[in-house]
């Protein structure tokens, strides 16, 4: 060690200056309190905007039926410029709806299956479901109908399209339509598979447009074959069955479920209350009239 210290004068040789010396020098201490300040202050500010945002958002999921026709559309304007909260719409199947509430991913969830929102309920993960307004689904295909389903129960014209091995395009998304659908193969004691039975995997929108190209079968709810007849061939073979019948409930996601999400309840209450309300019922009864000379959805509220 000596040796190799030998020659040099260690009295004058300085540590290199570190970045916290640098930053907390007599000089610079001034500087430094103020960048710490400025860092701490914009992000109380940045976290307080977020929170205001999510205060002022509620996130629905909701099914696609109820996006495609355009009955958000209607709704959710004047929810806004009534009680200023900005609602976010996530068009998704039903099972998808209610997956996105048991994670937390939602203020609320307005869906079409009534025994996944009561089983929802009944875990916990919604405080309570409210009626706000059914329609109905009606079996369509081509005009020269090939299978003869016209005229025919749900379940009898599922028989006879598997029988006849007809092109039927199938949601296949776990939404309320496919349980509905799957539900009626079942009544009908009927296993769908084959080169006939076609499952897209998409809302019921891209369902439809799939099945009016390749001239097949499908089931869809009124309101979205209403809403896109004009660019559709396929014609309603099969309706009235009471089977057909397609309530539809919304649900507040409980916040106890998830305390660190900031499940905006508040807002989610208000948005039941308007749906449910007098104005919101209302603006469902009339939808639809003027364009298809009948509503697309008939309200659960008001008559």
């Amino acid at each position: 060690m000596e040796r190799g210290l030998k020659g040099l004068n260690i009295y004058k040789l300085r540590p290199a200056r570190t970045p916290c010396r640098f930053l907390f020098g007599r000089r610079n201490l001034t500087i430094s309190l103020l960048i710490i300040a400025l860092i701490i202050t914009l992000f109380i500010s940045g976290m307080s905007c977020k929170a205001e945002t999510r205060d002022t958002e509620i996130i629905l999921a909701t099914t696609t039926s109820t996006y495609d026709s355009g009955l958000l559309d209607e709704l959710l304007p004047i929810f806004k410029e009534e009680f200023g909260y900005s609602v976010k719409p996530i068009a998704v199947g039903t099972g998808e709806a209610i997956a996105m509430g048991q994670r937390g991913e939602a203020d609320v969830i307005l869906v079409h299956s009534r025994k996944s929102e009561d089983e929802f309920v009944a875990g916990g993960f919604g405080t309570e479901r409210y009626d706000v307004m059914h329609n109905d689904f009606v079996i369509i295909g081509p005009e020269e109908d090939t299978a003869q389903v016209t005229g025919l129960d749900a379940a009898q014209a599922y028989t006879a399209i598997a029988g006849a091995e007809a092109l039927f395009t199938s949601r296949g998304d776990n939404s309320g339509t496919n349980k509905k659908e799957l539900s009626i193969w079942e009544e009908a004691g009927i296993i769908p598979e084959g080169g006939w039975y076609l499952e897209t995997g998409q809302g019921m929108g891209a369902t439809l447009r799939i099945a009016d190209e390749k001239n097949a079968y499908t089931m869809t709810d009124r309101g979205t074959y209403l809403a896109q007849q004009e660019s559709l061939i396929l014609i309603i073979l099969v309706e009235g069955d009471q089977i057909l019948f397609n309530p539809y409930g919304i649900i507040l996601v409980n916040p106890e479920k998830h305390p660190g999400l900031g499940i905006n309840y508040l807002g989610a209450m208000k948005l039941v209350e308007f749906i449910t309300g007098q104005k919101g019922q209302g603006i469902i009864r009339e939808f639809g009239k003027e364009k298809f000379g009948q509503p697309l959805f008939y309200p659960d509220i008001i008559k």
